[in-house]
């Protein structure tokens, strides 16, 4: 199993920035890839980046030039840098980590862009 220990969200006006962790921890040995979604009220979960063990990365197109997604391999945490959010960028975030025939999900800690 692999737990997954999500914090970095609050509110935050529209321009901000707020950077999200997700640590883990368990059978981590299993996980090839670690993302973050998100989930916005009435809407479906969707994939906001992601990160391989290699380091490749990918983003929605939504996010591209304002998320970064980073990797600290030594404290098993993945982090997830947003800068200039926009209103629209308001959902709880989850973070995702990926083995072989199963996926596993934190608890999602939510993100509030208003003014």
């Amino acid at each position: 199993q692999v737990q997954l220990v999500e914090s970095g969200g609050g509110l935050v006006q529209p321009g901000g920035s707020l950077r999200l962790s997700c640590a883990a921890s368990g059978t981590i040995w299993r996980i090839y890839a670690m993302g973050w979604y998100r989930q916005a009220p009435g809407k479906q979960r969707e994939l906001v980046a992601d990160i391989t063990n290699g380091g490749s990365t990918s983003y929605a197109d939504s996010v591209k030039g304002r998320f970064t997604i980073s990797r600290d391999n030594a404290k098993n945490t993945v982090y997830l840098q947003m800068n200039s959010l926009k209103p629209e960028d308001t959902a709880v975030y989850y973070c995702n980590a990926k083995a072989v025939r199963v996926g596993y999900w934190g608890q999602g800690t939510q993100v509030t862009v208003s003014s």
